[in-house]
């Protein structure tokens, strides 16, 4: 394997980890305030479909950008409802939204297209094209720094760049700000801040808003960047993978890039390498690509150390009279 090749894996592995790190940041935050959200998955699936189907409807992926965000949001604070507001049990309202997305996405996209629920294919600025980055031409072929410049670094959409930003933007929210001290603190004690006089209510549905844009960003990129529209089920997990990475990254943003890279690094190996030939056998193509989901297994069954959620996760929080 040659150095371009690896940069080229690299490559992949970076726009299959951005959808991963946005829905993570998602769940990272919802999380940290104390509210566990199943649902990352249908909230991808229903961003996807409403960003891709109002930008093949109007012409223009910032709408669909707009629309994507909206419905993401709309979903988290149904979820925020049931599980803030009504103190209804966290898992079942998230697993709830999941069916609700997978078929809600169906029945609308098959009366609107009628194309089996998928959108008509993105063209132009119906979604987000790569961008060159300043001298990436230039510096091609330029030993060393020009592919790792060029190749892996340039030619990205805008949405990878903004997934890559939002790691220390959420690192320096939750460790050095008055609001990311309150939100820590709403997850692990929540009598306490009621104590000091700040609303747990409120930051927990203002932590619900944030992780809905931050995982409609992610259905975002999927169907408009990574991909040019909308087909059936085309999250394909990827909620339940960056919620597996969380629990890698043990909750912290800086971890979770590197917990969530390794995911879309494996994916990209399973897509450029469909088969591997060890010499005494043959990897089947159908490994390859069950490879992220084989390793979130193994992070789920404890295999990464002692990662503890924060402690008022999943629990309602009734004021004490």
């Amino acid at each position: 394997m040659d150095f371009l090749t690896i940069i080229q894996i690299l490559d992949s592995a970076l726009r299959m980890a951005t959808p991963l790190l946005l829905a993570c940041l998602a769940g990272l935050i919802s999380e940290r305030s104390g509210i566990f959200d199943i649902g990352l998955e249908g909230k991808i699936l229903v961003s996807a479909f409403f960003s891709a189907a109002v930008a093949s409807l109007t012409g223009s992926v910032w709408l669909g950008l707009l629309a994507g965000v909206t419905v993401s949001v709309v979903f988290s604070l149904v979820h925020g409802m049931a599980s803030i507001t009504f103190r209804g049990n966290q898992l079942i309202s998230g697993v709830a939204l999941n069916f609700l997305a997978s078929g809600l996405t169906v029945l609308v996209g098959e009366t609107w297209f009628g194309l089996g629920g998928r959108t008509p294919t993105l063209e132009g600025a119906e979604r987000f094209n790569p961008i060159t980055l300043p001298f990436a031409d230039a510096l091609r072929d330029v030993p060393i720094l020009g592919p790792i410049y060029s190749t892996l670094l340039s030619g990205h959409t805008l949405l990878v760049y903004v997934a890559l930003l939002l790691v220390p933007t959420v690192w320096y929210v939750l460790y050095r700000t008055r609001f990311g001290l309150r939100m820590r603190a709403v997850g692990e004690n929540p009598a306490a801040v009621d104590t000091a006089g700040i609303s747990v209510i409120r930051l927990r549905y203002t932590a619900m808003v944030i992780a809905g844009v931050l995982c409609g960003l992610a259905g975002i990129y999927l169907a408009t960047g990574l991909s040019s529209g909308f087909g059936k089920e085309m999250s394909a997990g990827r909620g339940f993978i960056a919620l597996a990475a969380l629990i890698f990254a043990k909750w912290k943003p800086v971890p979770a890039l590197g917990a969530t890279l390794l995911f879309g690094l494996l994916q990209a190996i399973a897509i450029r390498y469909p088969k591997i030939d060890l010499g005494f056998i043959t990897l089947p193509s159908q490994f390859m690509e069950a490879l992220p989901y084989i390793l979130t297994v193994i992070i789920l069954a404890g295999f990464i150390g002692k990662a503890i959620p924060p402690k008022a996760g999943g629990q309602p929080y009734v004021k004490e009279r």
